[in-house]
């Protein structure tokens, strides 16, 4: 028998289903392209894949992680989000008939070399704000053109990206109008929404959404919905528990002492499985349902966790949730100084994934 380090991340698969089913409830007439780039968000991309086909399309950063789809057997669009990186690229996508977004003008040249008999899905980007990818707004009837002199068949989708949905309405009303600006220009189907956008601006829905982060359960903004379930649950076993007096430290660079005598519990979790190093003191773990505090610096494969209010019940060999049902991804990251997305992904691969 093979023994394990007790982490474990347990993925949920019904609630990838649940939250599809919330996008579509919030944007029914919308289709949806469901963002599983970042090997789904950390869940594993053919794992998610498989619970989200009833998206009408998936999208995904780069032509590598299109090809795993492909090679697994799903005929569904596949969204090529930042667009070709080289020329190269071009055949791959077209043999394995992947939509690409399209965002510079080098690009474009780059769609010069097709013939009429190979007609292409295309995603035509404008900057509407984010100031990442995507054409300026005052070259819009240059880019037309551009495309319009294009020997191929061209499918065409408008697309942007919204810069600050969960957070400023007023910035997202200008890229919202900047849109607007051009849209009418474009007879296609369009793409504006996000998670957050989903949720919060029923008018950005148009054609396509474009839902992440909720669809993992987590989210951007509050208050967040709360119908939404989380799908990974990070947990752990608590391995040791150690009483300590008052004015000794705990961990490396004694950047906690206790004030009182304390019961410390080690928690078999470290930034060696992802979990944040930079998590300060008071950062919640949940142990019996409670949320107790962590305590020290966080090691490789190591937290310290105060649970002198559960010294009665605690044991070795108890769960430790480090987040996920009962404890938010999002409460953990904002005590972290970060976002659900990054814990989400960072979760290395030396943690096991087991679906419930």
């Amino acid at each position: 028998m093979t023994a394990y380090r007790p982490i474990q991340a347990l993925i949920d698969i019904e609630a990838l289903k649940h939250n599809l089913m919330m996008v579509k409830a919030f944007a029914p007439n919308s289709k949806v392209m469901a963002i599983i780039k970042a090997n789904g968000y950390g869940h594993g991309i053919i794992r998610v894949a498989q619970q989200l086909t009833a998206a009408d399309a998936y999208g995904v950063a780069s032509i590598d992680e299109a090809i795993v789809l492909r090679h697994q057997g799903f005929l569904h669009r596949i969204v090529l989000l930042e667009g070709l990186f080289s020329e190269e690229e071009l055949s791959l996508a077209i043999t394995h008939r992947l939509d690409f977004v399209v965002h510079s003008f080098h690009q474009l040249e780059w769609l010069k070399t097709l013939d009429k008999n190979t007609p292409i899905n295309l995603w035509v980007k404008f900057d509407t704000g984010m100031h990442r990818l995507g054409f300026d707004i005052k070259d819009e009837l240059k880019v037309r053109q551009a495309i319009n002199q294009l020997a191929c068949p061209v499918h065409l989708q408008l697309i942007s990206h919204l810069a600050s949905a969960d957070c400023s309405p007023e910035f997202t009303q200008k890229q919202f109008d900047a849109f607007e600006q051009i849209a009418d220009h474009w007879p296609c189907s369009k793409s504006l929404a996000n998670s957050a956008a989903i949720q919060l601006y029923p008018q950005s829905h148009l054609q396509w959404v474009r839902p992440g982060i909720m669809l993992y359960g987590a989210c951007s903004f509050k208050p967040t919905t709360p119908d939404l379930k989380p799908v990974m649950t990070l947990k752990s076993q608590i391995t040791s528990l150690k009483w300590i007096e008052s004015g000794e430290s705990v961990g490396y660079g004694n950047q906690w002492t206790a004030e009182q005598k304390t019961l410390v519990a080690v928690v078999a979790v470290g930034y060696g499985d992802g979990y944040p190093r930079h998590a300060p003191n008071g950062t919640p773990v949940l142990v019996h349902g409670e949320k107790m505090p962590l305590i020290g610096r966080v090691s490789m494969d190591m937290i310290t966790v105060d649970v002198t209010a559960l010294s009665e019940t605690v044991s070795v060999g108890d769960t430790a949730i480090l987040w996920g049902a009962g404890l938010s991804v999002d409460e953990v990251a904002e005590s972290a100084g970060t976002i659900g997305y990054e814990l989400l992904c960072a979760v290395t691969k030396r943690v096991p994934r087991i679906e419930i």
